[in-house]
């Protein structure tokens, strides 16, 4: 059985392939004029400007892409897009690539246009058809791909290459690409990882972003990811990661312990830098112990945030080891706005008639 399935792939893959050698001898990389067989499937990883990988049901194929090569009706070719490829034979053995298409997809949200962006730099290994994430000096960006992305101003769009992207915020909370362009044609700013937009020029994500105090247009529920910093909050919905900018306007006092796997609700409203940013912070939380604080006995700890503190509880890395202390009786915190794993801090506590140690003052520290 293993022999016979194999004979039949290899007949599959020949009769898609048919390669030949010209006559003559000559040996052109260029693909011939006539069409001699349309293959369907998956784009690759690996795929680049110049080789199309595709995964078919009768195997994998390699698909010579050259300067005549027809992406007008399907210029994304990113792991797993489903497109079709006419293809034709080239005297150097290759199957080349004559028109590239795909089927529409309509756009399932609403784009505010009002506001627009324009990012570069290069398309990270994690993207797909759907979805571009783009790395730049200062960060990585989730951009979303729709059927009526202009791409007239790109070859094709692979990954690690660099582009220059025209964006707008969508209702789903997403960035959405209105336009691609390679980075030689790009009109706008030449530098990677430089945003403009709203009448302002900034250079990715800020390390401490702040903007004027707005009225919250979205909420959204999920947990805190890895990522996250003191400047930008990524949380993980049920529709993908989301990235927040935390601004020193944001009230975090019912939310400020950001550690990964905390579950959380942010308010938030689209700020004209092409970021959402996040009016207030709500995580979950314990009812208050009712202990009494021995307020007589008060001691100082510095150490780090660890991993596995919540909205009660906080976990404190020092020297000596390992700190519990809980957060229901927290009187000021200074110098930081939220707590995230690794952060240094300084705090004063004292026992509590519940046994546990309580956090009263925190003190960030850089």
């Amino acid at each position: 059985m293993g022999r016979c399935k194999w004979a039949k792939l290899c007949m599959a893959v020949c009769l898609a392939a048919e390669i030949w050698i010209a006559p003559g001898g000559r040996m052109e990389g260029q693909a011939a004029a006539n069409v001699t067989a349309t293959v369907q499937g998956t784009v690759m990883s690996g795929t680049s400007s110049e080789l199309l990988l595709l995964s078919t049901k009768e195997g994998d194929m390699e698909i010579k892409l050259d300067s005549g090569t027809d992406t007008s009706a399907c210029k994304v070719l990113l792991p797993e897009k489903k497109v079709t490829v006419s293809v034709s034979h080239g005297s150097d053995g290759y199957l080349h690539a004559v028109r590239i298409s795909t089927e529409a997809i309509e756009p399932a949200v609403t784009l505010d246009f009002s506001t627009s962006a324009t990012v570069t730099g290069k398309v990270g290994s994690q993207t797909t058809s759907k979805l571009i994430y783009l790395d730049t000096p200062q960060g990585q960006m989730e951009i979303k791909l729709d059927d009526t992305t202009n791409m007239s101003g790109c070859s094709v769009l692979v990954v690690d290459k660099n582009y220059s992207i025209v964006c707008v915020r969508g209702s789903d909370a997403y960035m959405h690409a209105v336009s691609i362009s390679d980075m030689l044609t790009a009109v706008g700013p030449s530098v990677p990882g430089t945003t403009s937009g709203g009448g302002a020029t900034i250079t990715g994500p800020a390390p401490a972003p702040t903007a004027p105090a707005n009225p919250a247009t979205g909420s959204v529920t999920g947990t805190v990811a890895e990522d996250t910093e003191e400047g930008y909050l990524y949380l993980s919905t049920s529709g993908g990661e989301m990235q927040f900018a935390i601004d020193s306007s944001t009230d975090a006092r019912s939310g400020m312990v950001l550690t990964p796997g905390n579950k959380l609700t942010v308010s938030f409203y689209h700020g004209s830098d092409a970021y959402l940013h996040a009016v207030s912070l709500v995580g979950e939380k314990d009812q208050p112990s009712g202990a009494q604080m021995n307020t007589s006995d008060v001691a100082t700890v510095t150490g780090t945030v660890g991993r596995d503190s919540s909205e009660s509880l906080l976990y404190l890395n020092t020297p000596q080891g390992e700190m519990q202390l809980k957060l229901d009786a927290v009187n000021s915190i200074t110098n930081c706005k939220v707590l995230v794993k690794g952060k240094k801090v300084s705090l004063t506590c004292t026992r509590g008639s519940d046994a546990y140690m309580h956090a009263i003052d925190i003190t960030g520290l850089n």
